[in-house]
């Protein structure tokens, strides 16, 4: 008999949006597996630490900070390696995700590397676009409106280009790309309606306007753009 993994979204940060399904399988496993930045304490750890209990196996999957696809990828092949030991001598691994586990998580590059062997459930999580939403009490979408999701580290020319044709964008992984991004909808003069939000349910969360964001912004920040007329008045 090979144990189950589970992956378990966490939700944005704060530990209160967990789910209950979430808490109740942290809390009752023995072995809990998660990512951490090479040299750095793990995020998603730190969401779910107030449920993890005593004396539990931690699975600590390094992850280097580089945009090279390589080291990332073998990363998770020693961590898929680590997990598929632990499912092999029969023990149920609870596998750490913070936001939701297939809308950019980690824990997807697992799923695709144990599901053929083993028995997995997804426990999906509160995203960080609702997050975000919710924080600046902005709605995104009603009635038969597109909301297009986009990745800030696309080229200026694709930004721009997917945001003119859109009708409500979210805007994620902004960062270093803050300036490009800033620039790209002022030039579509859309500036005053675009709304900045950092850290989202977290210690020093930040939502403001667009035009009164900070110059440099942290990898967890996201940028939220409606062009609609307030369909949901």
């Amino acid at each position: 008999m090979t144990g189950k993994l589970f992956g378990i979204g966490l939700g944005p940060g704060d530990p209160e949006l967990m789910t209950l399904k979430a808490a109740r399988l942290i809390g009752a496993a023995t072995v809990v597996a998660y990512p951490a930045l090479e040299g750095a304490a793990s995020f998603a750890r730190s969401i779910a630490a107030g449920v993890i209990g005593a004396g539990v196996r931690e699975i600590i999957m390094d992850v280097p900070m580089t945009t090279d696809r390589e080291p990332a990828q073998a990363a998770y092949d020693r961590g898929a390696a680590a997990i598929a030991e632990a499912l092999d001598a029969g023990d149920d691994v609870v596998c750490l995700c913070e936001g939701d586990p297939f809308f950019y998580g980690s824990f997807m590059y697992l799923y695709a590397r144990l599901s053929g062997r083993f028995e997995v459930e997804v426990v999906p999580g509160v995203t960080s676009i609702t997050a975000c939403a919710a924080r600046a009490g902005m709605p995104l979408a009603a009635r038969n409106e597109r909301l297009t999701v986009l990745p800030g580290p696309l080229p200026e020319a694709e930004l721009r280009e997917r945001i003119e044709g859109a009708e409500s964008v979210a805007i994620l992984k902004v960062g270093r790309h803050l300036p490009k991004i800033r620039a790209v909808i002022e030039g579509l003069g859309l500036t005053g309606r675009a709304v900045y939000v950092e850290r989202a349910s977290l210690p020093g969360e930040v939502v403001c306007a667009l035009a009164e964001a900070p110059e440099r912004a942290p990898y967890f920040s996201m940028i939220l753009l409606t062009k609609g007329a307030d369909p949901w008045l």
